[in-house]
């Protein structure tokens, strides 16, 4: 009996701080990341304390399965759902950020992406930011870093994102972009320009979290060849360096549903 006391006991304690860390850690970075969506703190001292969360969730996730195997021999049922509950907590949190921080790695650190290198998609109402191309990473690459800063730039996306085309539909430019308007609009962004005749659709989407603002164009304009309209499409952040793919995801979707109607 005492041993089993003196092991619920261990467990108690265990489980107090398993949630602590667990819940803490979630707290701490929803904090972080409104706080810096509403402007409270920069964005990048969020970062930091996403980074600390995730090690206190992770202790957490761990002190829980110890304090599971505790509660088990102390016989704390309530432990042991408490344990299996902050355990639950840092294991969605633990994958969710490190599905991000994957994917950041996995792309690379460039923050204006579009469909045409060649001829690129021009903004008019909405500025492209002042330090676009300032801070191109040359990856080590001797090849990229005899490159000036949009040639290297260029280089980097057509290897990252080679699959972004120009995109042809049968229909009007008027018609296009009153479609790409509807559908800008659904996804709740900001129409900046929404001009029919000219071809061209100026907006900006915000981030759910962090209320990150990237500034996307849209230009519409009759095919030289085939007939119908060609739609080109560039979403640039306005701030940061990596956008962790952000803007090519967002020109995949939007076109995809563009096409689709």
């Amino acid at each position: 009996m005492g041993e089993a006391a003196a092991l619920s006991r261990m467990a108690g304690r265990l489980t107090g701080l398993a949630l602590l860390l667990s819940l803490g850690g979630v707290a701490a970075a929803l904090i972080a990341s409104v706080g810096a969506g509403q402007g409270a703190w920069h964005f990048r001292g969020a970062f930091t304390v996403l980074r600390y969360a995730l090690f206190a969730a992770m202790a957490g996730g761990l002190l829980a399965i110890v304090g599971v195997l505790l509660a088990r021999r102390g016989g704390g049922r309530g432990l042991v759902r408490s344990n299996l509950l902050a355990l639950a907590v840092a294991l969605i949190f633990v994958l969710y950020l490190g599905n991000q921080i994957a994917t950041a790695r996995s792309v690379p650190a460039i923050h204006d992406v579009t469909t045409n290198l060649a001829d690129l998609p021009r903004f008019d109402t909405l500025k492209v930011r002042a330090d676009n191309l300032e801070n191109v990473p040359d990856n080590d690459d001797p090849k990229l870093k005899v490159l000036d800063a949009e040639s290297r730039w260029k280089a980097i996306h057509r290897q990252a994102y080679g699959d972004l085309r120009p995109l042809r539909l049968n229909m009007s430019v008027p018609d296009v972009i009153a479609r790409a308007e509807a559908l800008a609009r659904t996804r709740g962004w900001e129409i900046a320009r929404a001009d029919r005749q000219a071809g061209i659709l100026e907006a900006t989407d915000t981030t759910f979290f962090f209320r990150f603002k990237d500034d996307v164009v849209l230009r519409a304009r009759p095919h030289p060849v085939k007939g119908g309209t060609e739609v080109d499409m560039r979403s640039i952040s306005r701030v940061g360096g990596s956008d962790v793919g952000v803007n090519a995801k967002r020109i995949r979707a939007f076109l995809k549903d563009l096409e689709q109607g």
